[in-house]
């Protein structure tokens, strides 16, 4: 019997969000003076995960169980609205080494909440 604990893989889930958006902050920097390469980003993670959703809402509480509406980590790529260069690009490696920095924060911070989890469940069966 397996239990899953929401704190663990919300903190998975932030993960998994981080490093796909990485990916993408890492692909247009490479692309930064490809004429025409627009811009692409993922929305935020509070998009992905509707927490303001009524308690008897439908969720994916198993992986045998039905799918909900908005699964997190479902969002697909969407291009930014920074201003373009006169050869069509419109990537400001300015804005992409800040939101690199904010997604290092964000993983940072996931990954604390999953350390400390594990570390209180842990003490909690009496292993340290």
């Amino acid at each position: 019997m397996t239990y899953e604990l929401s704190i663990l893989s919300q903190a998975q889930a932030l993960i998994r969000h981080a490093s796909q958006r990485q990916t993408l902050v890492a692909a247009n920097i490479a692309n930064a003076d490809t004429p025409g390469y627009r811009s692409r980003d993922l929305r935020p993670f509070s998009d992905t995960y509707d927490a303001s959703a009524p308690p008897d809402a439908l969720r994916r509480t198993r992986p045998g169980h039905f799918n909900a509406p908005r699964d997190m980590g479902a969002a697909g790529a969407i291009e930014t609205g920074d201003a373009a260069k006169p050869n069509g690009n419109n990537v400001s490696l300015e804005s992409e080494m800040i939101r690199g920095a904010h997604l290092r924060g964000q993983y940072d911070m996931a990954l604390g909440i999953y350390r400390t989890s594990l570390s209180i469940l842990r003490t909690s069966l009496g292993r340290r």
